[in-house]
């Protein structure tokens, strides 16, 4: 630390003397007219500079550019600077003869992490290496803190996401990751634009808690004198919009979950939501393998990527119902023995196997929700979110599905077995990437359900929604029969970047204050 102090107060002193010299260290007024990536494109296209710029003037081929100092070589009476701007990197080199003593004089208070504007023409080192030759030099900002040591980077995790601006100018694979990001939301805005859905905005402030089973962070409006819930999920307000007539609707945006943190979970996440009117749960799962191709092919270039060192493949997808991955998790030994179909499907027999506490004794947090269960579906919740997802193959994308009714408050009941929904939860390397149902638009049903919810938050219950009576007033004039389906963006993101946590694939995570 005081060896930073050291380095900042001569910084420091090197501001002052630009000043004193007459030059503004925070200048304005350089407007570069290339970046780097331009200067590279011109010698690829097989462009070759003149043999000597400065006396062949009328031929000799000019760039301008703008960036950050990100490494310097100095010899005497020349230097060159690696200089990044949004595309790339390009050297400069700088030279007295060139540009002059006072000028020249001025260079000699830059170092690494400054910003510098330079013009001339292209040149090629006697090594080759592509470069812009400064006829004119401007200081633009004096960085007075500097940056990481070149070689190592930015390596302390809590410094990288505390400080993300000093971790994107440190590693160069950070910086790729965000590009990704974006390339990643702006294909899937295409692929569903390409499909006709329209993309909406809906409020992120709600009077009345809906959408998601979460605990909400809450507001207050002094000018209503009334409380708000940060939105948890967008879901009723776009099934609204379906049933004043916009028959595809999405939505990408944020929500807010007041959770903990996690390598999975952050309190403000981005959520993709989609709504089609006239399709069915089955018509999402079509869809969603043809975007999960999609985003393969034109994100990691195949549809076979690797995460954490799996490989996984995105054109097979498999479906497994719920039930049978708690079998399956009870034959690993994931969770206690003796969960097979039969007891699966009997609540009597499930209940008395959960009445015996000899079964659950090494197992005291899945006891402690299994007998706080009011249902059958409740316990058969419990049991997949506690060992069933453990159980699910790594390899490639799975499609979970009948799922209890009683732990899809919003979901349309299946018509071959009413005690589950047309719902699936999209799993890829364990960990739940999309949810999607086809939605309950019997206003009854609803409003049977919404009581359901309202009954267990009086009975402790944290996670529930509230009692939304303008969305069963929607559905009285009809939503059609619609489908619809949310993808977690950030985990996406994860997933096609090989990243280990939720805060590596967002710019600025919540933290603990400094």
């Amino acid at each position: 630390m005081s060896d930073e102090r050291e380095l900042m107060a001569e910084r420091e002193r090197k501001a002052a003397e630009l000043r004193q010299a007459g030059q503004n260290p925070y200048a304005n007024g350089f407007s570069p007219r290339h970046v780097a990536a331009e200067v590279h494109a011109w010698f690829a296209a097989g462009n070759v500079p003149t043999a000597n710029p400065l006396t062949d003037e009328p031929r000799a081929v000019r760039f301008s550019v703008a960036g950050r100092i990100v490494a310097l070589r100095s010899f005497g009476k020349a230097a060159f600077a690696k200089v990044r701007d949004r595309s790339g990197e390009v050297q400069v080199w700088v030279r007295q003869d060139v540009l002059g003593e006072k000028t020249f004089g001025l260079w000699r208070a830059m170092e690494r992490g400054d910003f510098i504007g330079a013009s001339g023409p292209a040149v090629l080192t006697k090594t080759g290496e592509r470069t812009i030759l400064a006829e004119e030099l401007r200081v633009l900002t004096k960085a007075v803190r500097p940056l990481p040591e070149k070689w190592h980077g930015l390596q302390d995790m809590e410094i990288r996401y505390r400080q993300r601006y000093v971790d994107l100018i440190a590693n160069p694979e950070v910086r790729e990751v965000f590009r990704k990001r974006t390339a990643v939301v702006k294909l899937l805005r295409r692929f569903l634009d390409e499909r006709d859905f329209l993309e909406v905005e809906t409020p992120a402030m709600h009077s009345v808690l809906g959408g998601a089973a979460a605990r909400p962070f809450r507001t207050h409006h002094n000018a209503l004198d009334m409380d708000l819930y940060m939105r948890i999920a967008p879901e009723l307000h776009l099934k609204r919009l379906v049933v004043g007539g916009f028959d595809r609707v999405y939505e990408i945006g944020r929500n807010f979950r007041n959770e903990g943190l996690s390598r999975q979970h952050n309190p403000e996440f981005t959520m993709l939501e989609f709504y089609q009117a006239y399709a069915t749960h089955e018509d999402l799962m079509a869809l969603t393998q043809e975007l999960f191709v999609e985003l393969g092919r034109e994100i990691c270039g195949g549809t076979v990527i690797r995460y954490g060192g799996v490989a996984i493949d995105l054109g097979a997808f498999e479906r497994i119902p719920l039930k049978d991955a708690i079998a399956v998790a009870s034959r690993k030994g994931i969770l206690p023995a003796g969960l097979e179909r039969p007891m699966l499907d009997d609540d009597a027999a499930l209940l008395r196997w959960v009445s015996n506490s000899g079964v659950l004794d090494h197992k005291e947090e899945l006891a402690a929700v299994l007998r706080k269960c009011e249902a059958h579906g409740q316990r058969l919740g419990a049991l997949f979110d506690y060992g069933g997802e453990l159980a699910l193959p790594p390899e490639r994308p799975v499609f979970v599905v009948d799922h209890p009714s009683e732990t899809s408050p919003l979901s349309r009941r299946s018509d071959r077995d009413p005690s589950i929904v047309e719902r699936f939860e999209l799993f890829i390397v364990g960990r739940e990437h999309a949810n999607a149902f086809s939605e309950l638009n019997d206003p009854a049903d609803q409003r049977a359900r919404f009581r359901h919810q309202v009954e267990a938050k009086a009975k402790g219950a944290q996670e529930t929604m509230d009692y939304d009576e303008d969305y069963c007033r929607a559905l009285e004039y009809g939503l059609p029969p619609t489908a619809g389906e949310g993808i977690g963006v950030d985990r996406l993101v994860m997933l096609l970047c090989d990243q280990p946590s939720i805060r590596d694939v967002i710019l600025f995570p919540l933290m603990r204050p400094e």
